[in-house]
Formats: structure tokens, C-alpha cells, sequence
């Protein structure tokens, strides 16, 4: 690859990184419930470059937590946890570009879309897990009464996942249908 190319895809996963953190700004409309819209650009990111390049926006996106002071903090282990294993599994979708763009490339839409979306369920429920270990081992007790934090962190967890993907699996349709050309460019 070409210094040029590699400088492009850095300077792609960085802006990425950066549209998903603007993301993060969307209020949450049922609290600790609520979907991850960031998870959409860096899904759709890590689907279109691979997985190192995917792998590396979503840890810029945990590192820009820090940043912007939008930390959770009650240990060093959970913040390593939640805010750079998490996010960085978001770029686990790119271990199926490849596969994606061969399917593109053969015109094999029904393939392409099925290939897709399991990378974005891969990527999502690989955070998601992150975080409900997180939840059980850093935030059991904020638990209601008599619910186990194994339960609690499940619901919590479970069901923002079960949104945020539904959210990936939404614009991949889209894009799959309406702009193919981003999960395979020419260059």
C-alpha cells in the first residue's frame, strides 16, 4: 500500500471516529436503554477498510470520550473495559470486508447483505459483551433491589444492543441497496 493511501485511510478512520462521537451527543431517550448511533459510522467504517483500520477508529472513539469528559469512571479496569476494548470491538465488523467486497464485486446482493449484517452482529455483540461483563463486575450495584446484577447488566445491556444493531442493520440495508460503491471502493 502506498504512504498516500495508508495517510487516506487514517486520516477516513479518524473522521469516522469523529462522526460517531458526534453521534454520541443524541440525548438518551430511554436512559441506560438507549442505542449507540455512533456504532453506525464505525461499523459501516470497519465494513467499507478491514479490520485494522476499524479496530483503530473505534479506539479513537473511546479515547475521545476522554476527551470530551464523557468517562464513567469508578476503576481503571472497567475505563480499560468499557471505553477501549468496547469501542474498539465495533472494528471487528472488518474481519468480513473482504468477503463483502468479493460479494459486491460478483453482484451477489442477498450475500453481500447477509455477510454485512453479521459483521455488524459480530461487532455489536462484542461490545456489548465488554459491557455486560462491566456491568456485573463495576456496576452490579447500582442494581434495583433484588435484582441480580447478572439480570440487571442482561436487560440493560441486551436491550441497547438489540437496538443498536437493529440501527446498523437499517443503514446497511440502505446503503446496500442505494450505494454499494461504499462497502467497495476503487481505491
Amino acid at each position: 500500500m502506498s504512504q498516500n493511501l495508508n495517510i487516506k485511510y487514517l486520516v477516513e478512520a479518524a473522521i469516522f471516529a469523529a462522526l460517531a462521537m458526534v453521534l454520541s451527543f443524541i440525548p438518551d431517550f430511554f436512559s441506560w436503554f438507549s442505542p449507540s448511533f455512533g456504532a453506525i459510522p464505525l461499523i459501516l467504517f470497519a465494513l467499507r477498510r478491514g479490520l485494522k483500520y476499524g479496530l483503530l477508529s473505534g479506539l479513537i472513539w473511546g479515547l475521545l470520550h476522554f476527551v470530551l469528559g464523557k468517562v464513567y469512571y469508578l476503576s481503571m479496569s472497567q475505563v480499560f473495559i468499557e471505553y477501549l476494548l468496547a469501542f474498539a470491538s465495533m472494528g471487528l465488523a472488518g474481519l468480513f470486508s473482504g468477503r463483502l467486497h468479493q460479494a459486491l464485486t460478483d453482484q451477489h446482493t442477498t450475500k453481500a447483505t447477509n455477510i454485512a449484517l453479521f459483521g455488524a452482529f459480530i461487532a455489536t455483540a462484542t461490545r456489548y459483551l465488554w459491557h455486560f461483563l462491566a456491568g456485573i463486575l463495576f456496576w452490579g450495584s447500582y442494581a434495583p433491589k433484588g435484582v441480580s446484577p447478572v439480570w440487571y447488566s442482561f436487560t440493560v445491556n441486551g436491550t441497547a444492543g438489540a437496538f443498536t444493531l437493529i440501527l446498523v442493520a437499517i443503514a446497511i440495508l440502505i446503503l446496500i441497496r442505494t450505494q454499494r460503491q461504499f462497502f467497495a471502493p476503487q481505491d
